[in-house]
């Protein structure tokens, strides 16, 4: 069995604050990212295939909000809730009411110590994250299609349930409801390493109080196969973004990867696109138009200096970028956004057949009601590295989280 993390350094498995999206590992990983990429795909196609050989195992993304950490801090032994300051520096852990008073407020302050005062009594032995659902104050009664729905909706995505379905029973006696999907192992906070698509629940106390879900899912095996024409499809795919792979200069990936300023502008270029629903197709006009996105964004920067000093200093920057853009490399840059063009391809093939699986309504709620939408997306775990990538149809994700039309959870009306 392959594992599809060996090629690259874990998906920052020491922390779980930021991950990639599959795409973007060949911007951010260079020539092993790329490759990353095309194996992971193929594992989650194998997986899709029936293969229980397959490398690697998947979780949901659900859109909840605040992130949550719980369990014993290692240096004395006593309970603690964090936010993601728990890895900061100076740790951030609150043991009682009174440091989470000191250190927040409002929803946040409350939120939080909800989940102290009902999740110290679990059994929690590790340091586990996830993400929160709701509070009791949070749930409605919301009619759906003419029929009643308990809804909670934390952030983007609302999440509904038939009221005649047992699961809503069980999510309205409770006063907190939070998602689990990383635990992590460690001497201390600044050393612990985090494990992703471990089942966490089984190992806890069961509690009224707490309705909780592991983000895995479950065996797949004859419930999510990927029909012949879905394979077909995937293959194709698969196979293009191999042979585009294999036309792109390792220098240029590596040059991507390893100068910070080049990989800083070409992500916030490329997620302009996103920003506003749109694929990139023309990868050839995208590319050279990086050139001017590169001279307007420097000058903008120049413009604002006062001093010539100052100008100098981003004038040498511009510069100094400026000097990647062979006609070479600017070629390269086109079969870069090929070739990410094709694991996305093959990545919402996987996305449209994973959604299927969702036993929980997922909406968006605009001024005239509630709309269909997919989950956020799913993580990709390697079994035998733990390192982990996401997948999320951005396009559709983000104009649901930048839509004016669309009410978020913490503005949505009463």
């Amino acid at each position: 069995m392959k594992s599809f993390t060996n090629y690259v350094p874990l998906q920052e498995a020491a922390k779980n604050t930021h991950m990639t999206h599959i795409e973007d590992l060949i911007l951010d990983g260079g020539v092993k990212g790329a490759r990353q990429a095309i194996i992971a795909l193929r594992s989650l196609r194998d997986m899709l295939q029936g293969n229980a050989k397959s490398a690697v195992d998947v979780t949901v993304k659900w859109d909840g909000a605040p992130a949550v950490f719980a369990g014993l801090d290692p240096s004395d032994g006593k309970f603690f809730v964090a936010k993601k300051g728990i890895f900061a520096k100076n740790p951030k852990v609150y043991k009682n009411h009174d440091d989470i008073n000191a250190d927040t407020s409002g929803e946040l302050n409350k939120k939080l110590k909800l989940a102290f005062d009902n999740l110290k009594d679990l059994g929690i032995k590790d340091v586990i994250q996830g993400d929160f659902m709701f509070d009791s104050s949070d749930l409605k009664t919301e009619t759906i299609n003419s029929i009643k729905h308990v809804v909670f909706h934390p952030n983007t995505i609302a999440y509904a349930i038939p009221t005649d379905n047992p699961l809503a029973k069980e999510i309205q006696k409770a006063k907190i409801g939070i998602v689990w999907h990383t635990t992590y192992s460690g001497a201390t906070f600044e050393t612990m390493r985090a494990e992703f698509g471990r089942e966490i629940v089984p190992k806890l106390k069961k509690s009224s109080k707490v309705w909780m879900q592991d983000a895995t899912l479950p065996d797949l095996s004859g419930t999510a196969t990927l029909t012949k024409s879905e394979t077909d499809e995937l293959n194709k795919n698969l196979s293009a973004a191999g042979k585009m792979f294999k036309k792109i200069a390792a220098k240029t990936l590596k040059e991507i990867e390893q100068n910070k300023e080049l990989n800083m502008v070409i992500n916030i270029y490329n997620n302009r696109q996103v920003r506003v629903g749109q694929r990139i197709k023309d990868t050839k006009k995208h590319a050279t138009g990086l050139v001017m996105f590169v001279n307007d964004r420097y000058q903008k920067e120049i413009d604002k200096r006062t001093s010539q000093a100052g100008k100098d200093v981003q004038i040498k920057k511009r510069d100094e970028l400026l000097s990647f853009f062979s006609k070479k490399n600017i070629k390269n840059l086109q079969n870069v956004f090929d070739l990410q063009n094709f694991v996305i391809d093959s990545k919402l093939i996987i996305i449209n057949k994973l959604n299927k699986l969702s036993k929980i309504g997922t909406f968006v709620k605009t001024k005239s009601g509630f709309k269909v939408t997919n989950p956020e997306g799913f993580v990709a775990i390697d079994r035998m590295e733990g390192g982990a990538v996401k997948l999320v149809d951005r396009l559709e994700f983000s104009t649901n989280n930048f839509s004016k039309d669309i009410i978020k959870g913490w503005d949505s009306p009463n």
